[in-house]
């Protein structure tokens, strides 16, 4: 499997975590609590810290106020360690937001169609909407663009739907495609082929992320609609944001922490557009000696709008013919005590408390683009901008951390508008600690996404081999395959002696003391 990182010449970044001690019998936050005791008394927003990580005593969060965050320049996470209890009656929300109507729908204002919602806190925008054009229909130039993140579901394209194609299936070309994250999603699909749903049909967004939520990483946006002969596509929702909140002692949950992906929004008017796609739900880790309380934890992904209703049309990975929404978010409870009564969509997973972070993980970055340098802390807002008479090939160079040299990086460009294309890299100098490479690709005009990854193969002793068969139904592994990308965490494949394999986060091998 493979995960993308979107480095647009508009350029996203993610926040790499820091090691704490392994989890000892008494878990401890790591909290300094020089930002004090939390307890507003109004609705507030929070601005993060550049590191996103806040460092409270205390935190109360009483019934009927609302939390939320600015985002900071890197678009990290939102990190709340507490020395002393944390209690939730109130609201905190990380959600992505919804995709801006188009045409006469909604409130008819005309300047934002097209515009896709934005991530939460650590997630990624959705799609933006194809442009209008007189041959909508057949046109290229009224393609939809792709949600970002490491699972953003596809724009829609030019052409027809209904056309049958081999596998029994047509499909609604026009449509966004919803965001994955816990689970893919599919292209929505016709059913006048005369074919029950299956799972065969076609790829939208791709899986991606640990169950650990081991590094911390938000939902994917979906993809933006087919723009029509009038009035442009409707943006996708954006994802889910990811949040971690962590105390040495009890955290109790009356009210709701919500990390809901952004609807994609409706479309109406002669000539309209088409609509674009619910963003996944996004990421909630909690840590604490007892976990207790009645409330809600939400990470669900949002859906299609028709007439302002929320999630009208949603739903994405079941087969059950409702293919429009980004999939479910993770949840992920560790605590030495949990007595929690209240609901969670998805599911929530419990464990102990393990590490607050990991670090030493493989990471990937973009360096520059045509010679010009990639802040250290992107924002995601035209952090690299072209000359618009810049043509020809331009090169794009990486750096590369704890990543073995002799390997190679797949660059992946995605228009805002129009299909993507790859180049594949030479091999990485350098040394392990810092490497570096390169390659050529010509742009095209207008805003593009850039993706990067690289896989490469260690080849395991036999001591090593049998301490990971844990992860391989007990049997002995002889090679892990990894894949790097900067957004998202490196994953791991176990590839055992008798040629099975078997997929898990590489910060899994990692907590059992695993460097490759």
């Amino acid at each position: 499997m493979k995960h993308f990182t979107h480095i647009p010449l508009s350029i996203l970044a993610t926040l790499l975590a820091v090691f704490a001690a392994p989890v000892a019998q008494a878990f401890t936050s790591g909290s300094t609590g020089a930002d004090g005791a939390f307890s507003p008394a109004v609705n507030t927003e929070v601005v993060l810290p550049p590191s996103g990580i806040l460092n409270y005593t205390t935190v109360n969060i009483p019934a009927g106020v609302t939390v939320t965050f600015k985002k900071n320049a890197a678009n990290t996470p939102v990190y709340i360690l507490a020395s002393g209890n944390v209690t939730i009656a109130g609201a905190i929300g990380i959600v992505g937001g919804d995709g801006a109507p188009t045409g006469t729908f909604g409130d008819g204002v005309l300047g934002d169609d097209g515009i896709p919602g934005v991530g939460g806190p650590g997630g990624f925008d959705g799609g933006r909407g194809g442009r209008d054009d007189p041959a909508a229909a057949t046109s290229a130039v009224s393609r939809g663009g792709a949600g970002l993140g490491p699972g953003g579901g596809k724009g829609g394209v030019e052409g027809w739907d209904g056309q049958c194609t081999p596998d029994g299936y047509g499909y609604y070309r026009r449509l966004g495609t919803g965001g994955a994250y816990a689970s893919n999603t599919y292209q929505p699909w016709l059913t006048s082929c005369g074919f029950s749903p299956a799972i065969s049909i076609n790829l939208g967004g791709r899986a991606y992320g640990s169950a650990l939520l081991q590094p911390l990483i938000g939902g994917s946006g979906g993809g933006g609609g087919r723009g029509g002969s009038t009035y442009p596509g409707s943006g996708g929702g954006g994802g889910g944001g990811a949040i971690l909140i962590a105390t040495s002692g009890t955290l109790q949950l009356t009210g709701v922490i919500d990390a809901a992906g952004g609807d994609g929004a409706g479309t109406s008017g002669t000539g309209l557009g088409e609509q674009g796609a619910g963003g996944s739900g996004g990421a909630i880790r909690l840590m604490a000696t007892t976990f207790t309380g009645s409330g809600r934890l939400q990470a669900w992904g949002g859906g299609m709008t028709n007439t302002n209703g929320r999630r009208q049309n949603w739903g994405c990975c079941d087969g059950g013919g409702n293919e429009y929404g980004g999939s479910p978010g993770r949840i992920r409870v560790e605590a030495s005590a949990v007595t929690f009564s209240g609901s969670s969509d998805p599911a929530y997973s419990v464990d102990v408390p393990g590490p607050v972070f990991i670090t030493g993980s493989p990471s990937l970055r973009i360096a520059t683009v045509a010679g010009v340098t990639v802040p250290d802390a992107p924002t995601g807002v035209a952090d690299v901008s072209l000359p618009a008479t810049t043509t020809g090939p331009i090169v794009v160079t990486f750096q590369t951390t704890n990543v073995p040299t002799g390997n190679t990086v797949l660059l992946r460009l995605v228009p805002a508008y129009g299909a993507p294309t790859e180049a594949l890299s030479p091999a990485i100098t350098g040394s392990t600690a810092a490497g570096t490479t390169q390659v050529s690709v010509t742009l095209p005009q207008g805003p593009s996404t850039l993706q990067a990854t690289t896989t490469y193969t260690i080849v395991i002793a036999s001591n090593d081999g049998d301490s990971l068969s844990r992860f391989a139904q007990n049997e002995r592994v002889e090679k892990v395959e990894v894949t790097v990308a900067l957004q998202g965490p490196a994953q791991a494949k176990l590839i055992t002696a008798s040629g099975k394999s078997y997929e898990v986060p590489y910060a899994a091998l990692q907590a059992i003391g695993f460097r490759g």
